[in-house]
């Protein structure tokens, strides 16, 4: 079992921001590509944010307020929610790969446990 761990998640006002943090698989960290999922009450789990190396692939909802970034040292990749609105409320799920980045939740390996995002108007 790949432990991914997820944090940062909590309560922010619309229009704040938070900062989610994952740490990913230790051995080889920086040969999987990272994937950020949320999943609402009564929805489907969706893609948010993807990373393989360095490039950052982002949902059209999210795109421009949202930045993914790694830290290959740290075996960590980030999640850099800006501009919060009630809409972007959800668990939200780390997942890691092995192979190019992908929003297809199916396509990913490792799961986190997930971390509540809720953002209040």
């Amino acid at each position: 079992q790949v432990p991914v761990v997820e944090s940062g998640g909590g309560l922010v006002q619309a229009g704040g921001s938070l900062r989610l943090s994952c740490t990913g698989p230790v051995r080889m960290f920086g040969s999987f590509a990272m994937g950020w999922f949320r999943q609402a009450p009564g929805k489907e789990r969706e893609g948010v944010s993807c990373i393989s190396r360095s490039d950052g692939y982002y949902a059209g909802s999210v795109k421009g307020r949202f930045t993914i970034s790694r830290d290959n040292a740290k075996n960590t990749v980030y999640l850099q929610m800006n501009g919060l609105k009630p809409e972007d409320t959800a668990v939200y799920y780390c997942a890691a790969r092995r192979g190019i980045a992908t929003m297809s939740p199916p396509l990913y390996d490792y799961w986190g446990q997930g971390t509540q995002v809720t953002v209040s108007s």
